[in-house]
């Protein structure tokens, strides 16, 4: 039975793409008007006595353990240990909103939500999931892709994790993305795709000519009436190494697309201001067409998914992130970590360009913190566990035939020998 909140928010979303998209559990989702609600009422109009959020407060104030504080000089109580609002602090998300208008500035003009404040990138994915993947609403990605792409489709929401051959004849395989979108809008009425880019593992992104002939795609399955969701995952968004790289997300092109075009923008300081213990992510979506009260319906749903998983995100990491983009250094800073991964990967590169292998295939990368090789003969995990127990060096299978490097973790002086003794084990087996 749907809770009558919920029916709400659903006759708001009644007819758009939103609509036509959600899962049976995006359906279901509403905020309650409990103590949340209530405790929003309290903070503006209770003058003598706010009795109704569960923090202990003296004169006004969350209290803090000295332990605490000590460590934190800089921050106050309510930017430590006061819970924070459930789809985050409103000037962290503001100020994010404004980061990302700056970086894509084919945006400007078209109207976005405000970014949701969720724990981390993956929560992104889960809960944009929640909302639209489910039984007969399957999730494409590419292949290879992250392991926690199947994870979060498959075993939470009990959807079928379809895949696209991300690479073909040592190129971005734009065919076959067409192709298994075109078979899921076909079969199904709709599509879901995540791309991501620079991708993981492959760390590889798309030419600006790529990434034209994706948001044709998209178009043109839009056209003929079938509805599509394109989530960005742009994690590493920014981390780009060659000059033919597409620079803007793909969520820019694809925000006012078409009127059954829903855009989803997952991204945060994680891996771009490399904060990555801080669990800080942000869904920020847009369609051609929505309306004010359908894009707040909307995030009302995903406030739903955050209040009945998590409750809230840290304090803490919201105002350390809140107070780092407002720092002058900040950007000074990340160009010098960025110019420093950039080294890394050319020196992989280099590596490259002078070295073969009957075994490994370098798949295509150019951006990121990794790339990835193609096992051709042998066994991914047979090699990965050689290397380990015999060489010290760690890296990862994805699958059978796939293993992945993360240089970003490998300093610079050290690639020429991990990589001689990765070609070295992958040639003995």
């Amino acid at each position: 039975m749907i809770n009558p909140l919920a029916k709400e928010l659903n006759e708001v979303l009644s007819g758009s793409v939103v609509d036509a998209l959600m899962s049976d559990m995006g359906q279901r989702l509403y905020f309650p008007n409990g103590i949340i609600a209530q405790g929003g009422e309290a903070a503006k109009d209770a003058t003598l006595a706010n009795g109704t959020i569960g923090m202990a407060v003296a004169n006004g104030t969350p209290i803090e353990l000295e332990s605490y504080k000590k460590l934190m000089p800089t921050l106050g109580p309510r930017e430590t240990v006061a819970y924070a609002k459930t789809a985050g602090n409103p000037d962290v998300r503001n100020l994010w909103k404004e980061k990302i208008l700056e970086k894509n500035p084919d945006l400007k003009g078209k109207k976005i939500s405000t970014p949701i404040l969720v724990p981390g990138l993956t929560a992104v994915l889960s809960y944009v999931c929640d909302l639209f993947v489910g039984e007969n609403k399957p999730l494409l990605a590419a292949d290879p892709s992250w392991d926690n792409y199947e994870l979060i489709a498959s075993a939470r929401r009990n959807a079928e994790f379809h895949q696209f051959k991300c690479f073909e004849n040592g190129k971005f395989n734009i065919p076959g993305i067409e192709a298994a979108m075109k078979a899921d809008a076909e079969k199904y009425g709709s599509v879901r795709i995540i791309l991501n880019f620079p991708q993981n593992p492959s760390g590889y992104s798309p030419t600006k000519a790529e990434a034209k002939e994706l948001c044709r795609i998209v178009k043109e399955i839009a056209e003929s009436g079938k509805q599509v969701l394109v989530l960005s995952d742009d994690a590493y968004f920014g981390l780009n190494y060659e000059d033919d790289i597409e620079p803007q997300s793909l969520f820019a092109y694809m925000a006012d697309l078409h009127e059954n075009v829903l855009a989803i923008k997952a991204d945060g300081p994680t891996k771009e201001d490399f904060a990555w213990g801080f669990r800080t992510g942000f869904i920020t979506f847009a369609s051609k067409g929505l309306t004010d009260a359908q894009i707040s319906a909307l995030t009302t749903k995903f406030m739903a998914a955050i209040r009945s998983s998590v409750s809230c995100s840290s304090t803490v990491s919201q105002s350390l992130v809140l107070k780092a983009l407002a720092d002058e250094e900040h950007n000074k800073q990340k160009v010098e970590l960025r110019a420093m991964l950039k080294r890394r990967y050319d020196a992989v590169r280099a590596f490259l360009n002078t070295h073969t292998s009957k075994v490994l295939e370098p798949l295509p990368f150019n951006s990121g913190y990794f790339m990835s090789f193609n096992v051709k003969t042998g066994n991914a995990e047979e090699i990965r566990k050689k290397l380990l127990a015999e060489k010290g060096i760690g890296i990862i299978q994805i699958d059978a035939n796939t293993l992945r490097v993360a240089f970003s973790s490998i300093d610079e002086d050290k690639i020429e020998k991990v990589y001689s003794e990765i070609y070295n084990v992958a040639e003995s087996m």
